[in-house]
């Protein structure tokens, strides 16, 4: 008997069970329709506004399609352009380093980024990777800036000189772009080199009796080393690639320099850049304190 008594009672919760599942099913399908005939009729009040103004809807974000891959050519005074978003940073720096850290090099996204450098007002560039490749090829990249000027930033009638610095012959390259900054193309060598050479020309003056031994400093080694660069020193260097290392970016001239890394150099928006220059306007350096 109480078996009997358990089986009914295991049946009625089973028809419980069943009958809440159908309730709840029941109301699901009633929401859905309702909610169907709602859309329906939204959308049939709705619709010939919105067809209205879909053709200002294409145009707007096709405008600002073009404004992302070119944004030196929009016009208007209401709208953003590099050189007033460089003066509206608190702090902009005079000299970015631009350092790769990949294997597979684009001269045609290291080329927009030193001609946005140019644009927002950033005076000296330093283009550096770890094989020297691009100050080998200098004359490639050299191309490619002043195609990307072209490109990127459009025509303009008053075209300065910019100076590029080859540190791999004893000679100085000039080509004209519409810009007035000074870019340095750097090997690893150039951090060594230049230390080696500071160092001889105090050995020699000490052999020569120029200088004792005793007036040898610091301060008079970082006289020499900045004599030989000409070029102040990185206060930004943006890092592309997945290495956590300095690679040898001249490496006696970047004590107070702030780094920001980036996972690739290759296809970097405006909007990234100006992104890392923002960063390092609100960055507080303490120099120690």
């Amino acid at each position: 008997m109480a078996l009997l008594y358990s089986l009914l009672w295991r049946f009625l919760l089973f028809l419980v069970h069943v009958k809440r599942a159908a309730v709840s099913w029941i109301r699901i399908r009633l929401r859905s329709w309702r909610g169907r005939l709602w859309e329906r009729t939204i959308t049939a009040l709705l619709l010939p506004v919105s067809v209205s103004e879909f053709p200002n809807y294409q145009k707007k974000a096709t405008l600002n399609q073009n404004d992302k891959l070119h944004p030196g050519n929009r016009t208007g005074s209401s709208q953003s352009h590099p050189l007033c978003d460089g003066k509206a940073l608190e702090k902009l720096p005079v000299h970015v380093g631009l350092m790769v850290a990949e294997e597979e090099l684009s001269y045609t996204d290291i080329a927009s980024l030193v001609v946005w450098c140019m644009a927002i007002g950033v005076s000296y560039v330093s283009v550096y990777d770890n094989n020297g490749v691009f100050q080998k090829n200098s004359s490639h990249l050299q191309e490619e800036i002043m195609r990307q000027q072209q490109k990127l930033m459009g025509a303009d009638e008053s075209k300065h000189n910019m100076e590029l610095l080859n540190t791999s012959r004893d000679q100085q390259q000039h080509f004209v772009v519409s810009c007035r900054p000074t870019l340095k193309v750097l090997s690893p060598e150039d951090g060594k080199h230049s230390i080696v050479q500071a160092a001889r020309k105090l050995c020699h003056s000490v052999e020569n009796k120029e200088k004792s031994s005793k007036d040898i400093s610091v301060s008079m080694l970082d006289d020499l080393l900045r004599e030989s660069k000409n070029i102040p020193d990185p206060e930004l260097v943006v890092k592309f690639g997945p290495v956590n290392s300095t690679l040898g970016f001249l490496p006696w001239h970047i004590r107070l320099t702030e780094f920001i890394s980036l996972p690739s150099h290759r296809n970097v928006s405006y909007k990234d850049f100006l992104g890392v220059l923002q960063r390092y306007s609100s960055c507080q350096q303490r120099l120690g304190q």
